[in-house]
Order: C-alpha cells, then structure tokens, then sequence
C-alpha cells in the first residue's frame, strides 16, 4: 500500500491493518486461500476434456467457449464433437492442431482408457488417481473446491444479512421485540438442525438453490445474538440518543451510527461462517442429501475413501484438501479477530498525541472500541 493510500485510512483502520500484518499466519493464509481461490475460478484452464483454443483448415475455434458439431470437423453427425474420440482426435491432428489444458479431464469426464481396474492410483495420467468411476480425482478436487467455496459464500453473505437484520431489529428496539424474538430464536435454535436438514433435503428434488435456502433456514442464528449485543449495546451512546433527541428516523440511525459498531463483530465472524457452510456442505454430501449425482463434491470425495478402502488415496486427498482449507480460514479468522480487538485500537487522544510533531503516543491501549 503507497503512501497516499494510507493518509486515506482514517487512524483506526491503518492500525487494524498494521495489526493484521503482524499475525504472519493469518497473512500467508490469506495469500494461500486467495490463490487457490483464482486458480479454482479458472478451473476450465486447468482441467477439462476440450481443448482451450483450436485450429483447423485454417480456421480458429475456441472450444472451451463454444461447442461445435461433429460436421464442422469434416465429421457425420451434427452432434457435440468428442475431441476425446481417436478418429476427430486424428483427424484434426492431421489438418490443425489443438492446445490442450494440463489435466485432460473435466470433473465428469470418465476416462475408459485406463489401465487396470478403478480407482486407479496416482501416476503420470491422473495425478492423484481416478474414484471408482474412473473419472481424475485431481479434476473433482479442483473444482469441488470451486463450488464449495462459492457456496459457502452465498450462504455467508445470507446468513449475515438475516443475522444483522433480525439481531438489529431485537438490540435497537428492545422491549417486547426483544423478548419474543428471543424466545422463537431460542425454539429454532433448540431443533436438531443436522436431522432437519437431511429431512428437508430428501423431500424435494437434489438442487444447489433448493440446498442454499434449506442451509440458509438455521445459519444465520450464529450471528444473531452477536448482532443484537452490539445493538443493545450501541443503543445508549450519547450520540445514538442525541439522534433520536433530533427526530431521526429508526432506520437512518441504525444504518448509519449503530450499524457500523456491530459490523466490527461481524466481520471477525465470517471466516467462522464460512468453515461452518463448508462442513456442513461436506456433510450433506458424505450422507446423500447434499449436491445433485455426479456434482463435483468434497463430501462424496470422503464417502468414496470411506467405500474403497483399498485405495487409500481417495481418503487422503479428501482429508488434506478439506484440513488445508478450513485451517487456512480459521486462521484467517484469528487473524480478523486480533485485527479488531480493542484492545489493539488506540484511543482519540492517543491518535492526536501521535500525529502531534511534540506528542508521542502512549503505552496503554484503551479496553473498548471507538464508536
């Protein structure tokens, strides 16, 4: 970050920063997640059973983009081309040629030309073996990993919605509000969610927006109570109740002077949503009640370890893809949470002491947060 970016940070936030930094961990596994993350978005480069561009009889194609017919390629049938098939494979070979991604193999891509009986183990064609379908681990790894994260996003930014929303309207208001929402998020929260979940899921047909909305039922009561004690507790600040005094709306008081005091708690909780998401996500999956058949999936990575035990490497992949994924959150969440503790934030005077040419800053840091 230049020099002119941080005379744009206000005092606080350059502190937070500095702080995030200094958690050596949280940083690297910032990094590590994030690239992982963008070599994911552009799985197709990566892994897939099309070539990514192509030339043929002097014309270009992009076949990872669009799907041309057999007949474009001097082919019989108007039908999607393979460019699998050792005859198109041949015959564009002989009049153009084709630049292939590194893994050969979509995440649904069988592969009958392996040698032996599947799953196959690890070697120079799948790099970490094919599951009992015979179709590339590594590719299924990829990704799944894609889609869980994605997932788990969409169901992160849900839940802080309905939790800032719902844990909002109990803190600020109080009263009756309160208490009776209190007493339905205390019944919600006392149902089995695992079994309720795997209830709801095999009632309607296997869909990743069906799956999202069931999730998104019982994930959002994490926050909730965090939200409404920050509420409760942002509520009274003089400046709060001199805009009340003023006749402001409810709204615009929340929105702008409560709301950001609360979102100093929330952000520290999303990288803890997001691991919940992606284990229960695993979960589903490992039990059948998750993703649709033949969806790249982590959790049914797991289940196939658990029903070839023969073939070890299937349990190992899905351990260390799952352990390095939600190790790199988690400590990425620590890392938010030092960030934002007030204990690491510098009071008003002190920030004035230190930007002063003659002052300099003090020792003690102060035990609560600015407004």
């Amino acid at each position: 970050m230049t020099s002119s970016h941080r005379r744009r940070l206000s005092p606080i936030t350059q502190r937070r920063l500095e702080v995030f930094r200094a958690n050596r961990r949280a940083v690297w596994s910032l990094w590590i997640f994030g690239l992982l993350f963008i070599v994911s978005l552009g799985a197709e480069l990566v892994a897939n059973d099309k070539p990514i561009v192509m030339q043929y009889d002097g014309h270009w194609y992009v076949p990872l983009l669009v799907d041309y017919p057999e007949t474009e390629f001097d082919g019989f049938l108007p039908t999607t081309t393979d460019y699998r098939d050792p005859v198109v494979f041949e015959q564009i070979a002989s009049n153009g040629w084709m630049l292939w991604p590194p893994v050969p193999f979509s995440y649904q891509t069988l592969d009958r030309d392996v040698r032996g009986p599947v799953p196959s183990p690890p070697g120079s064609r799948h790099w970490l073996g094919t599951d009992d379908q015979g179709r590339d681990v590594f590719a299924r790894v990829l990704y799944g990993f894609r889609l869980s994260v994605a997932f788990a996003l969409a169901l992160t930014i849900g839940s802080i919605f309905l939790g800032v929303v719902i844990g909002g309207v109990q803190g600020y208001f109080g009263g009756k509000i309160d208490l009776i929402g209190q007493r339905l998020i205390e019944i919600w929260s006392g149902l089995p969610v695992l079994f309720l979940l795997i209830i709801l899921a095999s009632l309607v047909e296997p869909n990743i927006w069906w799956l999202l909305g069931i999730m998104l039922l019982f994930s959002w009561l994490g926050l909730v109570d965090i939200v409404r004690a920050e509420f409760l507790r942002a509520r009274n600040l003089e400046y709060v109740r001199a805009a009340r005094a003023m006749g402001l709306p409810s709204r615009l008081i929340m929105r702008r002077h409560v709301l950001p005091n609360a979102m100093v708690a929330t952000l520290t909780f999303i990288p803890f949503l997001f691991t919940g998401a992606i284990t229960t996500l695993t979960a589903l999956d490992f039990l059948g009640f998750g993703l649709p058949p033949g969806s790249p999936s982590l959790g049914e990575l797991v289940a196939q370890g658990k029903n070839n035990l023969q073939a070890p490497w299937l349990g190992v992949t899905a351990f260390l893809t799952l352990s390095v994924m939600l190790s790199l959150l988690v400590f990425i969440g620590e890392g938010l949470r030092d960030a934002f503790d007030p204990r690491h934030i510098p009071t008003s005077t002190q920030i004035k002491r230190a930007g002063s040419p003659t002052g300099r800053p003090s020792d003690s840091p102060r035990q609560e947060s600015l407004p």
